[in-house]
């Protein structure tokens, strides 16, 4: 029943969210070219309330845990496990105040998803290309001195791919330690996301409707006396512990 419903509620939640996406566009050009960087992050804010929103057509239940004890003067470096392209438009919602960019494949920087590509081209992503090692870590670098300069905080999802049943994959150190060689007071904050891979469970359609769907912002952990190692394992540990039980 919770299948055939998805093939009846899909559509819908498709149409709505490439219509959001279509319109903000335009509006995403118009307040970069009038209003500068400030202006063009609320409307990407604003999208994104837009883009989680469209949870509820498919009757998905949106619980996200924040911290309000995260400091806002020094940047944040939030690692987080990665289920499912939905895992995204929440995480920039919600912790909008800490303006964070997410380290990106390049390919979607450059595949013109209307306000997806305009916004990583834009927004201060960090977009790598992984065939290319040199790329990738001037874009990471030029990331991690934008958070220095501009109180910047940053979205990592160090385990590199989508996991398709829920368990975790190994995080792996590279970009943190770049972000933090250059940063080295950032907080890393561990994101635990848990059932967005349930969502497409049946692939890209039909979507998975009635299923919950959770973000919980978990303590920071402050690097200060420990290796980069021992901060991404520290991390992958408090997240596996609330994904994996």
């Amino acid at each position: 029943m919770r299948k055939i419903l998805g093939f009846i509620l899909s559509p819908i939640f498709y149409i709505m969210f490439g219509l959001f996406l279509l319109i903000f566009h335009p509006i995403q050009w118009i307040c970069l070219k009038l209003g500068g960087y400030s202006a063009h992050k609320k409307s990407v804010d604003i999208l994104n309330y837009f883009l989680t929103s469209c949870n509820y057509i498919l009757f998905n239940k949106v619980t996200f845990v924040d911290n309000k004890s995260l400091p806002l003067n020094t940047p944040l470096i939030f690692v987080a496990n990665h289920q499912s392209t939905y895992d995204i438009p929440a995480m920039i919602y919600y912790l909008s105040r800490f303006h964070g960019k997410f380290i990106s494949k390049i390919e979607l920087a450059t595949a013109g998803i209307p306000s997806i590509s305009f916004n990583l081209k834009h927004g201060g992503a960090a977009n790598i290309d992984r065939k290319d090692p040199k790329q990738s870590i001037a874009e990471i670098l030029k990331l991690a001195n934008n958070m220095k300069q501009k109180n910047w905080s940053a979205f990592i999802f160090p385990e590199g791919t989508r996991t398709k049943t829920g368990k975790m994959k190994k995080f792996n150190v590279g970009g943190i330690a770049t972000l933090l060689k250059k940063n080295p007071k950032a907080l890393v904050v561990p994101v635990a996301i848990t059932g967005s891979y349930e969502m497409v469970q049946y692939g890209m359609f039909p979507l998975r409707p009635f299923t919950p769907l959770r973000w919980e912002v978990l303590a920071p952990i402050d690097p200060e006396g420990k290796t980069v190692e021992e901060v991404v394992q520290q991390a992958e540990d408090a997240i596996r512990e609330k994904v994996e039980g």
